[in-house]
């Protein structure tokens, strides 16, 4: 190859983000340098998700806007990652001539030596392999050049849940749990080179238990053990780590938001008063045929047991529509839970059919015109809630952890306790990244929030009907 150069592209979640990072630390670790201009990289590694809608479709198509850059650069390499990495294995090989190596979540160690094969005449290669039997997990490290506030830390991957819609188990495999010691170690370190929030992952990340602990239960008591330790790790996180000041984590499984877990956040301030708990569908019906194991009930009972136990407490989920057999009455029903639980934020999306799950035998038969409705009625109803909620809070103050500075608007910004996205008008000469901060609330967009800290110099005046720092809506 003419250079050590590399760029990540990524496409998805959290989970995503957190690979992408994983990805661009093995290549660092193996002297290669990261670019954000892919027409001076030497690789391209496109870092997938599977979970929505025509992912394949979306690929092929970025796939084809690089040819020109490929056909320009005859050594230069092209990585597809990720979930449709692992889904589509060598027939992503067959399927595009551009690709030159495609590997899966568990291969991304194995990146660099492929990369290597590949430069030295080898095929394009194909690495997709689970690592059932002994699950590794890639390590995140502070990089404190780049003054980082948060950080991601797996705690969990692959899924035993089964859902009917859900590619996951397909894509990730069987659960796979990481010792407590670890991820308390990891934590440790991120806190010690400045990130002062860390968002714990996994597919039912709170259905974590220490797999070396489980283990030498069952042994001695020759009876399965409570499945679940994860309010214990969050409690030793909050003890053993006190630089952190936010530790969230996603995604929960309802299922799993027990008494103990609702407990731990009356009882640790550093659990914010937000929680993403998704509930894909508000019809019992539906949520039956999704194999998703609780009712509407079920979820609003431990919701209200939570914000009775953290007052103040804001909530956001995931929501589909257009399930295979919703009915009208089901959908209502979906819509009477997003007002009973009073979400602020939701992301919602129409069911799409998705290969190797079992929702593939109950047909699409909900037609997309009734989809695209359904679809626009329930963003009605979140927005709504949403903006009243930023509304109420125009004169409180919030507690503010700031992440970045945007030159444009003269403004940090961060996120609340609550998770609200606040702009931050801060007094001259200060620079309040990776700090908690208070900020009374001034106004309030369409998703977020304008602050001012104490000290701050007041809002310049209007001219023209607009302010003369630029701003707008977030």
């Amino acid at each position: 190859m003419s250079g050590r150069r590399f760029i990540v592209q990524t496409m998805g979640c959290q989970m995503n983000v957190h690979d992408s990072r994983r990805l661009e630390e093995v290549l660092g670790g193996e002297g290669w340098e990261r670019t954000d201009d892919a027409a001076l990289a030497d690789v391209v590694v496109v870092n997938t998700c599977s979970i929505r809608e025509k992912s394949e479709h979306k690929l092929m198509s970025l796939l084809g806007t690089l040819r020109p850059w490929k056909t320009q650069h005859r050594d230069a390499r092209i990585v597809v990652a990720g979930c449709v990495a692992q889904q589509e294995g060598e027939a992503l090989l067959r399927r595009s001539d551009l690709v030159d190596v495609v590997i899966g979540p568990d291969n991304i160690p194995e990146l660099p030596a492929l990369l290597r094969e590949v430069a030295g005449g080898a095929p394009p290669l194909a690495r997709t392999v689970f690592d059932m039997d002994d699950p590794r997990f890639l390590v995140a490290r502070p990089r404190t050049a780049e003054r980082e506030t948060s950080a991601f830390v797996t705690v969990m991957k692959g899924c035993d849940e089964r859902c009917t819609y859900c590619i996951v188990p397909t894509t990730r495999g069987a659960e796979r749990y990481r010792p407590e010691d670890e991820i308390v170690a990891e934590v440790a370190g991120l806190a010690a080179g400045g990130v002062r929030e860390v968002t714990l992952l996994g597919q039912t990340v709170n259905s974590w238990y220490d797999p070396a602990r489980q283990a030498e239960v069952k042994l001695r008591s020759k009876v399965a053990p409570s499945r679940s330790e994860f309010p214990g790790l969050l409690r030793r996180i909050a003890r053993e780590v006190p630089e952190l000041a936010r530790l969230r984590y996603t995604s929960p499984h309802p299922r799993h938001l027990t008494p103990d877990l609702i407990d731990a956040h009356a009882e640790l301030g550093l659990l914010p008063a937000h929680l993403h708990l998704p509930v894909q569908s508000g019809s019992d019906v539906v949520l039956k045929r999704m194999s998703r194991r609780y009712t509407a009930a079920d979820y609003l009972v431990r919701v209200r047991a939570l914000q009775a136990r953290r007052p103040g407490l804001t909530l956001s989920t995931d929501i589909i529509v257009g399930f295979p057999g919703e009915t009208d009455a089901d959908f209502e029903a979906t819509l009477e839970l997003v007002r009973a639980a009073g979400f602020v934020q939701a992301f919602c999306f129409k069911y799409s059919p998705r290969p190797h799950t079992a929702a593939l035998r109950l047909g699409d038969d909900v037609d997309e015109t009734t989809k695209d409705a359904r679809l626009q009625r329930l963003f009605a109803v979140v927005e709504a809630q949403g903006r009243a909620h930023l509304e109420g809070l125009v004169g409180d103050e919030v507690e503010v952890l700031v992440e970045s500075f945007d030159a444009k608007t003269g403004r940090y910004s961060g996120r609340s306790e609550r998770n609200e996205i606040v702009h931050v008008e801060v007094p001259v000469g200060e620079d309040p990244r990776g700090r908690l901060v208070r900020a009374e609330v001034l106004e309030a967009y369409k998703h977020s929030l304008r602050g001012r800290m104490e000290g701050a110099a007041p809002p310049r005046p209007m001219r023209r009907g607009l302010p003369v720092v630029a701003g707008g809506a977030a």
